[in-house]
């Protein structure tokens, strides 16, 4: 596996086995994706703004769109693999997918088209089941992008997620696995690969540990819904044939390190393809900073997984 060779990367350990857009009215699902405008760039970069339709009576044009980045100059269709972004923030209002624009530039400027995408959150309209409808709304909604945007490959591709965005990412790779009355069921989008940095990887454990986020954005507890964490916790729906990376630092202190360790032994055992990489003295937020050590990693890691599904 190609992926595997982002994993030696310097300053950690591995265990592997092989802005101001002005709203407009959303389109019909049905209908073809159009670009609102073009957010500010400091680069070559292209950067395009969409609303997705979501599965809820209402929607919110601040909150439910995706920025999309191309990399400079022409090219063929197909040609571009994607990146998909979900950021974190403990499934609240207070952090957005601003926080990924220095990441989505980088790897823009490495030859990916990327995805970043926002959705409502516990504090701004979101929380149970509405957070989980917007992120396989949002998710669903690729294909649409691709078909308004030709040069974006949508056959393989890889979504990463931080935290909070971990778990929705892993859980986005797996939807296809629910049962049809499930929350994001029957997926337009399937990705190849998923990549977790310091993801919630286990929702019964964070609750368990004493995390009041995951509790509020899960409904409740775990003995009081518990259909809710069999259908999105990611431990509980691991799919073997989909190869996966978590990432994490051993000082984080947000979510525990063991939890992407378990995942990963999880994976393994049902078969699946999965690698651990632990950056020694990391903490949780310091992960994905774009000034930290650990940055040039994870944009390798997550180049190198784009183009190997690519490639496939």
């Amino acid at each position: 596996m190609a992926v595997a060779l982002a994993l030696a990367l310097t300053s950690c350990s591995s265990d592997d086995d092989s802005s101001g857009i002005t709203p407009a009215k959303p389109a019909d699902r049905g209908a073809a994706a159009q670009a609102l405008g073009k957010v500010e760039s400091s680069s070559d970069v292209t950067v395009d703004r969409y609303l997705y339709p979501t599965t809820t009576g209402d929607r919110d044009d601040r909150q439910n769109w995706a920025d999309v980045y191309l990399p400079p100059g022409n090219h063929e269709p197909g040609s571009v693999p994607l990146v998909v972004l979900i950021h974190g923030g403990g499934w609240q209002s207070k952090l957005g997918a601003d926080v990924f624009v220095s990441l989505s530039r980088r790897l823009a400027e490495r030859g990916l088209a990327v995805y970043n995408l926002e959705y409502r959150r516990v504090g701004s309209g979101g929380g149970w089941p509405t957070t989980f409808k917007d992120v396989a709304a949002a998710v669903d909604f690729v294909p649409h992008v691709q078909a308004a945007l030709p040069e974006i490959s949508t056959e393989n591709a890889v979504v990463a997620g931080h935290s909070a965005g971990g778990q929705l990412a892993m859980w986005s790779g797996t939807r296809h696995n629910l049962e049809p009355d499930e929350i994001g069921a029957r997926p337009a989008f399937r990705p190849t690969y998923v990549i977790s940095l310091a993801g919630t990887l286990d929702m019964r454990q964070a609750v368990l540990d004493g995390n009041p986020r995951a509790r509020r954005v899960m409904g409740g507890l775990p003995s009081e819904v518990p259909h809710h964490y069999e259908s999105v916790s990611p431990i509980e729906n691991i799919d073997p044939a989909t190869p996966i990376i978590a990432m994490t630092g051993t000082a984080d202190k947000v979510v525990a390190p063991n939890m992407s360790a378990k995942y990963v032994k999880a994976v393994k055992k049902a078969g699946g393809r999965g690698a651990l990489v632990r950056f020694p003295g990391v903490d949780h937020t310091r992960i994905v900073a774009s000034d930290s050590e650990t940055f040039p990693q994870i944009i390798e890691t997550i180049s190198r997984a784009a183009h190997d599904a690519h490639r496939r």
